[in-house]
């Protein structure tokens, strides 16, 4: 990577740390409660081998075949997440490669992570996917049926459901993701005692490039950040 492109990375990494830290700082929180993933689904390589050159460790693809690919030509002790969708027959390869998949989706993904976890004898750490918003585009769960299937979720042994995950509807403004993300928080405080003792629902993955810092305010522990990062590059990566 020349120069230039490694320093306008170093900035837009900064920046981004300090929007996160000033965000926590207004509600009484700590920037080390908030994790950054760092999505480089459409950044080239060479841009991901800037950022863990800066120090992030947590890296997000929305590609399951591109974690899988990827994961073998950065070093160890890079933490992949999975962000996107997740088809049921590509469960198994995943798993071996995860550290956290953010989006189970329906039960019966669920119900296949488990039973993989189970034969390849791991216990993998999930988050459930809910579409907060009720967008016919978005998956995931609506509020209703996973407070309804809570019991069911307490039965599954061999995955670890550490939280849950939202995406907001596209906006310019991103005060208008704010109920989402709150709504998102509330369904965790209300699933919490249900699955008391089988599961720690800790995690809430939310916000992105457009509407992070308001994601901090509202509790986010986990914030998928992409575009924001490649911004200013002589070819810039569209994440």
């Amino acid at each position: 990577m020349i120069p230039d492109s490694m320093q306008t990375i170093r900035d837009n990494l900064d920046r981004v740390r300090r929007t996160i830290s000033a965000a926590a700082q207004r509600t009484g929180r700590s920037a080390a409660d908030v994790t950054l993933v760092a999505v480089t689904k459409y950044a080239e390589m060479e841009s991901a081998r800037a950022l863990v050159n800066l120090g992030v460790v947590t890296l997000g693809e929305s590609r399951p075949q591109q974690l899988v690919d990827r994961s073998s030509q950065l070093p160890n002790e890079i933490e992949w997440h999975l962000i996107g969708h997740l088809q049921r027959n590509k469960v198994r390869p995943v798993l071996q490669v995860a550290t956290l998949i953010h989006s189970i989706d329906s039960m019966r993904l669920l119900e296949r992570v488990n039973q993989i976890a189970q034969e390849i004898g791991i216990t993998p750490r999930v988050l459930l996917e809910v579409n907060v918003s009720g967008e016919d585009v978005k998956d995931g769960f609506s509020a209703e049926d996973l407070l309804s299937a809570a019991d069911q979720l307490a039965s599954f042994e061999h995955a670890r459901i550490c939280g849950l995950m939202t995406m907001a509807p596209f906006s310019e403004d991103p005060e208008s993701a704010r109920p989402v993300f709150r709504r998102l928080r509330e369904l965790q405080m209300e699933l919490k005692p249900k699955l008391a003792g089988t599961h720690e629902l800790k995690e809430l993955s939310m916000g992105m490039s457009g509407d992070f810092h308001v994601a901090v305010e509202e509790g986010a522990t986990l914030v998928r950040i992409g575009r924001t990062l490649y911004e200013g590059l002589d070819r810039p990566d569209k994440s």
